[in-house]
């Protein structure tokens, strides 16, 4: 974070405010370590603070420090409303399209509060006072460490903190495995690992809970896989039949994207899972090198995200969704 930035936020923050931090819809380990370790941080500091969800997070995060403190906009919707009412600073993180909050995206954009974005992803909207926006790191849990270091703020990273981000970091990269991944990554993690984050413990905390139901359910995404080699590309199908007899719990297919991306020969994957309740198609896409799947989903699939990993949805269903999606590749031959 420049000195800029770090010169406004020490100006906003340098009175008590009533912050109210919020993550995107369906959040991921990142943002609810990002959101979390903020609010620790800011409530060490003399700031009042509240975390708000649009909706429910993973069972495999609930583990997480401070993880009941989180205002769900869905089942507390009194509470989250009036936290937002009264915010003057609003740090919305892991996002950078108030479209992603949902059904609260209405209620933050009437809301007169200073909003603070910090996100990693790409093409940010222009609706904060303050934006550190940064595509090049792989994870708003890395931007957090480097916005607490800015503030010179370290000593205030409790263990509690440390493994709020490092779970963050290690979950959107992919254990660590993805392109952006850097050296600094990695000393960012050796000190939050000094500061008390307990890697193995967090590693099996986060991937070796998995049900017997979860993996059944990988069987099946797994005997689902259509492998197109003409176009380097796998995708995956799997309908609400699949997931409601696999006991399907929110979290589930997390990941299940990435045994298509391992396939050799494979650039470009994708999975397509249908949604009943809400009428959609859920999309995540991944690639590797220079194919840009946030380009692929903002075109196709009123998404985004980054050029190796995004998500998006589609409106058809699933058969006529997969249909179509088979019959644009062809346009993208050359650059796969």
């Amino acid at each position: 974070m420049n000195t800029a930035l770090t010169t406004q936020v020490k100006e906003l923050l340098s009175a008590p405010k009533n912050c109210v931090i919020i993550g995107h819809k369906n959040p991921d380990g990142d943002a609810v370590g990002s959101c979390l370790g903020l609010d620790l941080y800011l409530k060490s500091i003399g700031q009042k603070s509240q975390v708000v969800m649009p909706n429910d997070f993973p069972d495999f995060l609930k583990w997480l420090p401070s993880t009941d403190t989180i205002f769900n906009f869905e089942k507390q919707n009194t509470q989250a409303l009036l936290a937002i009412e009264n915010a003057d600073v609003i740090f919305t993180l892991d996002f950078n399209s108030l479209s992603r909050v949902g059904e609260m995206q209405a209620t933050l954009e009437k809301s007169e509060a200073a909003f603070v974005m910090i996100d990693h992803h790409q093409q940010p909207d222009n609706y904060a006072l303050i934006t550190y926006s940064d595509t090049t790191m792989g994870s708003t849990c890395e931007m957090i460490f480097h916005f607490i270091t800015a503030l010179e703020g370290q000593q205030h990273i409790t263990p509690q903190i440390a493994t709020l981000l490092y779970t963050g970091i290690m979950t959107d990269t992919g254990s660590f495995r993805f392109p952006s991944t850097t050296a600094v990554t990695h000393r960012v993690i050796a000190s939050l690992i000094e500061h008390g984050a307990k890697n193995a413990e967090i590693h099996q905390n986060v991937y070796d809970t998995n049900s017997s139901s979860r993996i059944k359910l990988l069987g099946v995404a797994l005997d689902n896989l259509v492998v197109l080699e003409k176009y380097h590309t796998a995708y995956i199908t799997i309908s609400q039949k699949e997931l409601d007899d696999n006991n399907f719990k929110k979290g589930d297919t997390e990941g299940f994207v990435n045994y298509a991306l391992s396939v050799l020969g494979i650039v470009f994957a994708i999975i397509f899972i249908e949604n009943k309740q809400e009428n959609i198609v859920k999309i995540s896409l991944r690639s590797k090198g220079d194919f840009s799947v946030n380009e692929f989903s903002r075109t196709h699939y009123n998404g985004g995200g980054h050029t190796n990993a995004a998500g998006g949805r589609s409106l058809l269903s699933l058969k006529d969704t997969v249909t179509q999606f088979t019959s644009i590749l062809p346009n993208y031959k050359d650059q796969l």
